[in-house]
This record gives C-alpha cells, sequence and structure tokens, in this order.
C-alpha cells in the first residue's frame, strides 16, 4: 500500500463513508463461510468497522486489521478499545505482510485492490498467508458500473473526472469486472466469483451518500488532485452542488456496484 497514493485521502468525510461499512453489508459474501475459532486478515482495515464485525462471527478466533495509515490505524485501534473489541490493529504494507505462511484461515480485502497499480502481486500476498487450505476473499467496486438517476450534468462531469484522478495514481477504478482474471493470475485454482451493490433511495440514504460526497468533492484529496490535473475550483463547485441537488431529490437513486470473489488453491 505505500507504493502508490491513496485517491481519497482520509478526509473525515472519506472515513464518514467508511465507518458506515460494515460486515453484514460489506462482507456479506464471506459471512456463512466463518466459522468460530478461524482466524482472519483484514487487509485496507480503514476505521475497522468491518474488521470488527467479522470478529464477531469467529469469536474467540484471532483477528487482525492492517492499513497503510498509521492515522487510521490509532483510530481503529481506539474504537476497538472503546467497543472492548479484541481485534488487533496494526500498520503494514498489502505487498508485503509481516506474517508466516499460511498464518489465516481467512484473508479479506474490502476497497483495496482498486487503489494498487499491481493488484495481482497483492492478491498473491494474500495466498500466501491464507495458504493452501485458507480463503481469501475480496470485494471491489466498480466505478462505471455505477448508476445514478437522475445523470445530470455535474454529475456526469464527477464521473469522468474521477476516473481521470483515480488512474492519475495507477490504481483500475473499475476493478469489480477485472477481480476474477486479477485472482486467475496471482495463481488460485479455485475462484468463485459473483458480485451485489449498494442502493442509496431513501431521504436518508441520499442524504448521507450525497451529503457526503458534495463534501468530498471540494475538501478531500480528490480536490486536490483533481485541481493538479487541471479541474477549476467552480468545476469542483459544479459536482458538489450536483451532488447536493440529488440528496435533495426525492427521485434519486443510485446502485454502487462491486464485484466479489472466494479465492482458494
Amino acid at each position: 500500500m505505500n507504493a502508490e497514493t491513496y485517491t481519497h485521502g482520509h478526509h473525515e468525510s472519506v472515513l464518514r463513508s467508511q465507518r458506515w461499512r460494515t460486515a453484514e453489508n460489506s462482507a456479506g459474501f464471506l459471512l456463512p463461510h466463518l466459522k468460530p475459532g478461524m482466524s482472519i486478515l483484514d487487509v485496507g482495515t480503514g476505521p475497522g468497522t468491518i474488521t470488527m464485525g467479522l470478529a464477531q462471527f469467529v469469536a474467540p478466533g484471532r483477528v487482525v486489521g492492517v492499513d497503510a495509515s498509521a492515522e487510521v490505524v490509532a483510530q481503529a485501534q481506539v474504537a476497538a478499545a472503546s467497543a472492548g473489541s479484541a481485534v488487533e490493529f496494526r500498520v503494514g504494507d498489502a505487498y508485503s505482510l509481516d506474517f508466516p505462511d499460511g498464518s489465516f484461515d481467512v484473508v479479506y480485502a474490502h476497497q483495496i485492490l482498486h487503489h494498487l497499480a499491481h493488484p495481482v502481486d497483492a492478491l498473491r500476498e494474500f495466498r500466501r498467508l491464507a495458504g493452501p487450505e485458507g480463503l481469501v476473499a475480496g470485494r471491489e467496486t466498480d466505478y462505471a458500473a455505477q448508476v445514478i438517476y437522475p445523470q445530470t450534468t455535474g454529475l456526469a462531469a464527477w464521473a469522468d473526472l474521477y476516473q481521470r484522478v483515480h488512474r492519475s495514481h495507477g490504481g483500475e477504478p473499475d476493478a469489480g469486472r477485472r477481480l476474477k482474471s486479477w485472482a486467475r493470475a496471482a495463481g488460485f485454482t479455485e475462484v468463485d466469483a459473483a458480485g451485489s451493490s449498494w442502493y442509496f433511495s431513501s431521504d436518508d440514504d441520499r442524504a448521507f451518500w450525497g451529503g457526503m460526497w458534495a463534501d468530498r468533492t471540494l475538501h478531500s484529496a480528490f480536490a486536490a488532485d483533481a485541481l493538479a490535473l487541471g479541474a477549476t475550483q467552480a468545476d469542483l463547485r459544479t459536482i458538489s452542488d450536483a451532488w447536493a441537488a440529488w440528496k435533495d431529490d426525492p427521485d434519486g437513486w443510485l446502485m454502487v456496484t462491486s464485484g466479489e470473489i472466494l479465492a482458494r488453491g
């Protein structure tokens, strides 16, 4: 995780969306495969909400969350202590994690591979850590597959600008459709691939997602990167206003699609 720049940065608006994620809404496809006593490594743990949720399904098994950001790991440690969770959080590099071969029954990665320039190399590392009998599970978004209504000029501009900003850091914003092929390239002999989506339609859901992106467009690392690529402050304001308008539109609807894999061997 140290070789690339994390597109979103760690502004409050970014962490707001990450704290919304749970084991149920972000790892539902993995949950039926978990049993008490299993060990799990969560790579790209962020603020740790998914990780702590997964721990409840394998207790008293060992659960470790790693992230490249020491600042975010510190926040996750505080959250775990406050919740009385035994999850261990540490700083780590997705390409080279400091654990012996076969250390975990399950390695999980949620929305991290699309930020990496070499996702196949990261998956090879996850395969090493799971060993021949372990399970590697991943869920990756696919920005080009997102569907929003109404698709206004401002939101179309956001979709185009997001692709350019994300790709400027070496990542692949449309990772969901590539996840199966990446796992096969990493050497897995058994890959079950599927997908799922988040939906935002109710007043509360639109207020959360639209308000979050209205803020992120102006204040997160995305803004500075967009400006460096030639966008103007007026462009960013137009996009932010478009998200704010979508948030308040009772006809507003959004589907955020992700690809998923369960890989072994």
